[in-house]
């Protein structure tokens, strides 16, 4: 398939999602209502025009979950270009290892519900961003250091 044909010439698009770790666990919610409706995702959205990522990550985190974020550090990054949906995003992962407050269903349109889940035993199906950190970033999936 040739991504410069017509029908891909959409710009890229910027998403940032956040790492959410306690305990050797991570946050994962079940996506609804977009692409990749059904499988399993970070909280996070799209990074807005003269934003910070670090800015997003926590704005996106308290408006999809109600936590506040009080330590945050940018991670890796990957690629993704969904032919299904004809989007292509670059997304920048944000570790947040310490917040303030309990996970709540702020955005039931979006979200079935935000669960924790160990690195062992993340749930099927993931979304792709995430299947690409996994791919890409292994050696940062440690529980050792989680």
């Amino acid at each position: 398939m040739n991504f410069l044909s017509s029908k891909y010439k959409q710009h890229p698009r910027v998403g940032v999602g956040c790492v959410v770790q306690r305990k050797g666990k991570v946050l994962l919610g079940k996506r609804k209502g977009a692409h990749g409706e059904g499988s399993w995702a970070f909280p996070g959205g799209h990074l807005e025009y003269g934003e910070k990522v670090s800015d997003c990550a926590a704005r996106e985190l308290f408006e999809e979950t109600g936590l506040k974020a009080l330590s945050l550090h940018e991670g890796p990054w990957v690629e993704n270009i969904m032919t299904e949906s004809q989007k292509h995003y670059i997304t920048v992962f944000v570790f947040v290892d310490e917040f303030a407050g309990e996970p709540e269903l702020l955005e039931p349109n979006k979200c079935e519900g935000w669960q924790w889940f160990s690195w062992d035993g993340l749930p099927e199906p993931l979304f792709s961003t995430i299947s690409s950190l996994i791919e890409k970033e292994s050696i940062l999936i440690n529980k050792d250091n989680l």
